[in-house]
């Protein structure tokens, strides 16, 4: 069902956690949790082409996740690749364009290599731009922007008061996107998780307790009516 809303976000970004503690009410592996959770993001990313939003960013694998135990995160990086592999053609045929953010050079390769074609492949797309944070870590991406900008004062690119905002900006893995609107995170959880730091300032917060494979139209459209709601100031009266 599509509901028009006076005040739509242009950018939203989502934090997908639950996985695991649904799995565990099913009487499931956590594995189980994460495939649930792949079926989640195909319906996130419907909900946005049917109500109108060009931006998704989905937190779907963490710098942090690594440390997780070896045959969650074998399993993780192949649900991974099957996802882009099944997906391909959907992207291309819903005129999706897919980017990521992080230190994907830490992917196994054969993913690594499929994640770059699809990528050139939908380039070109226009209708959502969606956006996969894998092997993210916000303090990480904070700090290699701070040390390129380090090794241009260092050379005698820069000089360190022509350091700004938009300068330190240009050098996140985001660079030259929008800033998130609006934050869903599912689960109940009430923190931010190293996830977009910096972009996240004046972003709007929605926090629900449905797990992530849950996560629905129902909620989808909860979050749309609470973002209609909100008056954004960005610091002012």
């Amino acid at each position: 069902m599509k509901t028009d809303f006076d005040n739509k976000p242009t950018h939203i970004a989502c934090i997908m956690d639950g996985n695991g503690r649904w799995a565990k009410q099913q009487g499931k592996p956590r594995t189980f949790g994460h495939r649930a959770g792949a079926d989640a993001v195909s319906r996130c990313i419907e909900s946005c082409i049917r109500h109108g939003i060009p931006m998704l960013t989905l937190y779907a694998f963490s710098s942090e996740n690594w440390n997780r135990p070896s045959l969650e995160v074998k399993a993780l990086m192949s649900l991974l690749h099957h996802f882009l592999k099944e997906k391909v053609s959907s992207l291309e045929k819903q005129d999706i364009r897919l980017s990521t953010i992080g230190n994907t050079a830490k992917l196994p390769a054969k993913t690594q290599q499929l994640l770059n074609r699809v990528v050139e492949q939908t380039k070109d797309n226009k209708t959502l731009h969606l956006v996969l944070a894998l092997s993210y870590g916000s303090r990480d991406e904070i700090v290699e922007a701070t040390k390129k900008i380090a090794h241009m004062a260092q050379s005698g690119q820069l000089n360190p008061e022509q350091i700004t905002h938009e300068l330190f900006e240009k050098h996140l893995d985001t660079a030259g996107m929008p800033d998130p609107d609006l934050l869903i995170r599912t689960s109940g959880e009430m923190r931010i998780s190293n996830f977009l730091l910096w972009q996240i300032s004046y972003t709007e917060l929605f926090v629900t307790p449905t797990l992530w494979p849950d996560f629905s139209e129902k909620e989808f459209l909860e979050a749309l009516t609470d973002y209609n709601t909100r008056h954004r100031k960005f610091g002012k009266i």
